[in-house]
């Protein structure tokens, strides 16, 4: 399947909006935030959808730098790779109080969320995805 620019932002988003979300759900109370329980879903729901928005100029990038490659696609690899760069944004960001409705959120706190969501709507991109979503492979990633 080669992903086209709206399957590939259709993908993403409903990936993070479900898959993400059960997740934050669930680990956010494990967290180390030294905050409430309120505050600590506050936090990690944030990211979650800087991430899903971020996400979506991000894929607008990427397309542009694949139209140089030869297949306009990259090695799967290259996709749990970009997750460097957008959390690197994302934490500076947050960090540099770009979200004001967030009061804090730890680094520790903000690398196992982020990286284990990442890793978790990755695995499920490229796995389980293709199950229930047969036709999700051959429109080229678009769900709608």
């Amino acid at each position: 399947m080669l992903p086209t620019l709206n399957g590939r932002i259709q993908t993403r988003v409903f990936l993070l909006a479900v898959v993400g979300s059960i997740w934050t759900l669930l680990i956010t109370p494990v967290l180390p935030t030294g905050t409430s329980l309120g505050a600590s879903y506050r936090a990690t729901f944030s990211v979650l959808l800087v991430v899903t928005v971020l996400g979506v100029l991000w894929e607008l990038v990427y397309h542009g730098i694949q139209q140089f490659r030869w297949e306009k696609d990259w090695p799967t690899l290259f996709g749990l790779l970009t997750g460097i760069p957008e959390g690197l944004l994302v934490w500076f960001l947050f960090a540099g109080g770009a979200v004001p409705w967030v009061d804090s959120l730890p680094g520790p706190a903000f690398l196992i969320h982020f990286a284990s969501v990442w890793l978790i709507v990755w695995l499920v991109a490229n796995g389980p995805m293709r199950v229930p979503f047969i036709h999700w492979r051959i429109n080229g990633g678009r769900l709608i």
